[in-house]
């Protein structure tokens, strides 16, 4: 278990939670006005990945979509061998700045690339 102090009670972060700590932080908006707000971020960073754009968010890291071709796997209790059709897939890539609080490291702000 972490000493870290946590800004969140649960374990698992929620979009409520989120929008919660965003109106708890920010104010001038309403709890409504808040949740839309969250919503509405994570639904152009939904749309922007749907239509294969990369999204890069300073500090924190990058989503993006990439091509996985079909592969022939294993199913792992009869051992059967199954065709694993091509898809695309969503990956994050998290930035240094992230990596380094994520190890316990202090937080560093900065515009830096996140590549």
């Amino acid at each position: 278990m972490s000493d870290k102090p946590t800004i969140f009670d649960p374990t698992t972060v929620t979009k409520a939670d989120v929008a919660a700590a965003v109106y708890d932080r920010v104010g001038g908006f309403s709890k409504r006005e808040t949740s839309e707000l969250v919503d509405t971020v994570f639904k152009l960073m939904k749309d922007a990945l749907a239509c294969n754009e990369k999204v890069k968010i300073s500090g924190f890291g990058n989503f993006s979509v990439r091509y996985k071709n079909s592969r022939v796997g294993r199913n792992p209790l009869t051992g059967t061998e199954i065709e694993i059709e091509s898809r695309h897939v969503a990956t994050f890539k998290a930035s240094p700045v992230l990596k380094s609080l994520v190890n316990g490291g202090a937080s560093m702000h900065g515009d830096e690339d996140d590549d």
